[in-house]
């Protein structure tokens, strides 16, 4: 047997390496290399590889039909993400950050997917009485779950084919050792040895996995970039602890869309599914004051209004300062210096300040027009009329471009209580809006925004 070998592996493109350096000298990303030590397999001679190797090319004609019926997991917003279930041989990762309430929806997914299911729930972190105490706490009957906790892999696996699960949780990936891998649990080689083993057993015997993975303190997950690639899904569970709602996000997946999104409530009996985001958000919004602005986003199918504020003050500093939650930092920039250059509004003498109501991301170009309308009325002072709500994308030039989905848009905000849509032209040409009782107002440019405010100050003063 050859002695252990110690290499450095890059978490970003896995190359391996004799010597640290502090760039990767394949894919050039810093401070990804880390020590691993491994004992390397005999080879095989390429006679012997052909023996082994039993599967030959067929065509799509001779192929067998995959089981098409989606598992349920009976959390509508989580099988909205998942793109209307699990699906059989499919392998999801869950990733987020520490506390942030992962456990705790696998635990309500246990409870009501066992009823036609089996679910195996395999925990290397917690012992048997912690989980169902949590369990308990939830108030989740999950009677009928099939509990192991271990993390040695083979243990797993021997486990896994005696019972012969629909679904299998693996909680988490990292606390996973291989006896196939020499280094320690949570290290580059027993994630990507540990999670190849358990995604090649469950597509080959038709279960539905979901590895639950960490994440590092880049905001990544831990381990190798290539677990990303080795599931068909990957969801990312966001939130911010201090309050109270969380997000469940697809940036991968195979059997659906990635502009999906769930939207949760932590509460004290577990996770709550929010069906009205738009009026979870703009719960406690302000009226009669200045730098407020709302705006309706397309997540997906599924149309969510957020509220956007601004804050300008006059800086006392040589260079300005510039903050923003929840909205790209450039984007913010670009969008000052436009109303700086085609308004007139000096805002590099100001301190700017953007925020996007509960902890929600925005990277959808339609929310443009809402963060301009919000910096303006920041700016001037001058509070934006309540029943107002606008979308559009804004160019260099100043003008506001056609947005997708406006009819959608349209008729949720006039839904939740909007008298006045603010759309792009364009949009509004292109096909007629039903609306009964919104107005639809025609925007081309910024310039729109100052006529909108004028007019609301002179309502104010009437």
């Amino acid at each position: 047997m050859k002695a252990p070998k110690t290499v450095y592996v890059c978490s970003e493109c896995d190359g391996q390496f004799p010597r640290w350096s502090g760039q990767c000298p394949s894919c050039r990303a810093w401070n990804t290399l880390t020590e691993e030590t491994y004992r390397p397999q005999p080879k095989q001679s390429a006679a012997v590889k052909r023996v082994l190797s039993k599967e030959i090319a067929v065509p799509f004609s001779e192929m067998e039909d995959q089981n098409s019926e989606r598992i349920i997991t009976g959390i509508g917003e989580l099988d909205r993400v998942l793109g209307g279930g699990l699906v059989p041989g499919s392998a999801v990762l869950l990733a987020g950050e520490p506390g942030i309430g992962k456990s705790t929806l696998l635990m309500q997914l246990c409870g009501k997917a066992d009823d036609n299911y089996s679910v195996l729930y395999v925990s290397g972190e917690e012992s048997k009485g912690q989980l169902k105490l949590r369990a308990k706490r939830l108030g989740v009957d999950a009677s009928d779950v099939l509990v192991l906790t271990e993390n040695d892999l083979d243990t797993v696996i021997n486990e896994y084919d005696r019972v012969s699960p629909d679904v299998v949780i693996v909680d988490s990936v990292q606390t996973m050792v291989s006896a196939s891998a020499d280094s320690s649990a949570g290290s580059i080689t027993q994630v990507r040895e540990c999670s190849s083993q358990l995604v090649a057993r469950a597509k080959a015997d038709g279960a539905a996995i979901i590895l639950v993975g960490h994440v590092n303190k880049e905001g990544g997950i831990a381990g190798p970039k290539v677990l990303e690639h080795m599931v068909d899904a990957v969801l990312y569970f966001e939130g911010d602890r201090s309050q109270s709602h969380r997000i469940v996000r697809a940036i991968k997946n195979r059997y659906g869309s990635t502009n999906e999104i769930g939207v949760f409530e932590m509460t004290d009996t577990g996770l709550d599914e929010v069906d009205n985001p738009s009026a979870m958000l703009l719960a406690g919004r302000p009226k009669g004051v200045s730098g407020s602005c709302a705006v309706c986003l397309m997540e997906g199918t599924r149309p969510i209004i957020a509220e956007i504020q601004a804050l300008t003050t006059p800086t006392a500093y040589p260079t300005p300062k510039r903050m923003a939650d929840g909205i790209d930092y450039n984007r913010m920039c670009l969008l000052l210096a436009v109303l700086e250059k085609r308004l007139g509004l000096k805002f590099s003498q100001c301190d700017v300040y953007l925020n996007v109501i509960g902890g929600l991301r925005i990277d959808e170009p339609a929310a443009d027009a809402a963060i301009a309308m919000a910096l303006t009325s920041s700016f001037k002072d001058i509070p934006v009329p309540a029943d107002l709500i606008v979308a559009g994308e804004i160019g260099l030039s100043g003008e506001v471009r056609a947005v997708s989905c406006a009819e959608q848009r349209a008729k949720e905000a006039e839904r939740i209580g909007f008298k006045k849509i603010a759309l792009p032209k364009r949009s509004i040409q292109k096909k007629p809006m039903k609306l009964t009782e919104a107005e639809v107002v025609p925007v081309s440019g910024i310039y729109d925004f100052a006529v909108i405010l004028s007019n609301a100050v002179k309502e104010l003063e009437k």
